[in-house]
């Protein structure tokens, strides 16, 4: 077993070297630069896009299986997950506080890139057999770059990711250990249950998926948020000292890493980089197969929706998580590890009442992740059909469910590193259509904002 551990380990190493954080980063700045920091410029657009209907949309002929709040809601349940809880407390457990600052750095380019992404899946996607709507990668890799071979590689590596990364083991492993840890109910009890409930969810579709994810995540989040908030009122004194010092780390490493600074500094920004990836996807190319199913007519607005979900996952809900550990120092105990480690740090941020805070982790972690399950159940389904006709969606989801069963019983490390590795994987395809088609993403957001600006000139006219 340790050998196994041990190839998977050199593998992730090769894998999330410098040509693919540079790939990572890169695509999102050179995004950001064309599109004239969107991201930034366009965030209360977007943010107001994601809470009013598309007036298109009340056209019953309008494409789309779910609305556009459902679409991001079910791309927020597949990225809000254990990379908000478990992924925060690994990366600065191996790279430091400054991990949390390349966090912030992966998110910032990375919302041009979820921008992007979804941009083109509405952009190019499909009508498939049963009259579901069809997008994501695989159809603009095909579609746009014209290359069957990239798309299939990316479906292929979509299934992994939703089989072996993100959507089961990871997400399952972290529910049980923490439902043990906090109430004490055996690991394989909750693995029942879970299996039960994905099952009941994941067989309806993404209407019942989407359904349950807008029920769930929203007020989830806002549950997490507000412990978070006490745990920084309680701590307030610290809180300067912490921001300070997450940083200052992230350009002269830490000594709680070991060796010399240049190696942690660059631990530091792979830790942060790659879990930052794993926790809003930004370029794993997951989300646009959500925004794909949307009932929207404007390429460009799905896209402003879909980025305000980065901005969500990681620039708040990862960033509260990040606070926690370090203004508690949890994060520099060597004996705690992922959900052990936040669960920690809610418990000392709690003060007097410990509980409430270990109770605040482990409710919003069985959420979280059982939310990302189901969203990972969906984002492979239609990589299967792209693959292999609606013929193997059912095979696709009993052995999905099946995974999940067995998810509560392998090693923490071994999880996280198959799951950095098909992410990668997965990322590799998606990135390089990204760029071959920046030229079309660059044609329509212009068009779609030239011709938003008509239409406030017009209205100041009729007004006049």
């Amino acid at each position: 077993m340790e050998q196994v551990s041990q190839f998977f380990q050199a593998v992730n190493t090769f894998l999330w070297g410098p040509p693919l954080l540079i790939l990572l980063m890169g695509t999102g700045i050179y995004l950001t630069i064309r599109l004239g920091f969107l991201q930034v410029t366009k965030l209360p657009l977007a943010l107001k896009y994601l809470f009013t209907e598309d007036p298109e949309a009340k056209d019953l002929k309008v494409d789309g299986d779910v609305s556009a709040f459902g679409a991001v809601c079910t791309a927020l349940s597949a990225t809000i997950g254990t990379g908000n809880i478990v992924g925060v407390a690994t990366a600065i457990r191996l790279g430091g506080p400054g991990a949390l600052f390349w966090m912030w750095m992966a998110a910032l380019f990375g919302m041009a890139t979820k921008y992007a992404e979804a941009l083109l899946a509405v952009k190019y996607r499909v009508t498939d057999e049963n009259g579901q709507m069809s997008g994501g990668p695989m159809y603009y890799i095909e579609r746009g770059l014209n290359n069957k071979f990239l798309a299939r590689c990316f479906a292929v590596f979509g299934i992994g990711v939703a089989f072996f990364g993100i959507g089961t083991f990871a997400q399952v492993n972290s529910i049980t250990s923490a439902v043990e840890i906090s109430f004490k109910i055996p690991v394989i009890v909750t693995g029942i249950v879970l299996t039960v409930a994905t099952a009941a969810v994941t067989l309806g579709g993404i209407k019942s998926i989407s359904k349950v994810s807008e029920l769930i995540v929203p007020f989830m989040a806002a549950f997490y948020i507000v412990g978070v908030i006490v745990i920084l009122v309680l701590n307030a004194a610290q809180l300067p000292a912490t921001v300070a010092l997450i940083v200052k780390s992230a350009f002269t490493g830490h000594a709680a890493a070991g060796g010399f600074a240049g190696a942690t500094i660059m631990i530091a920004l792979k830790s942060g980089v790659s879990r930052g990836v794993f926790s809003n996807e930004s370029g794993l190319g997951s989300a646009p197969i959500a925004a794909a199913a949307a009932k929207t007519r404007s390429c460009v607005r799905q896209g402003l929706v879909q980025m305000t979900g980065t901005f969500f996952d990681t620039i708040i809900i990862c960033t509260m998580t990040g606070i926690s550990l370090v203004i508690t120092g949890v994060w520099n105990d060597p004996a705690l590890e992922g959900a052990a480690a936040t669960t920690a740090a809610f418990r000392s941020g709690f003060g007097a009442v410990p509980m409430l805070g270990e109770l605040i982790v482990t409710i919003g972690l069985i959420f979280f992740a059982f939310t990302t399950i189901l969203g990972w159940n969906y984002y492979g389904e239609r990589c299967t059909e792209y693959l292999f006709g609606v013929k193997g969606i059912k095979t696709y989801k009993y052995i999905f469910i099946a995974l999940v069963a067995v998810g509560p019983f392998l090693k923490l490390n071994l999880i996280w590193t198959i799951a950095d590795i098909v992410n990668g994987l997965m990322a590799i395809p998606n990135l390089i259509a990204i760029i071959g088609l920046s030229g079309i993403i660059v044609a329509e957001t212009k068009q779609y904002f030239d011709e938003l600006e008509m239409k406030e000139k017009e209205k100041k006219k009729a007004i006049a």
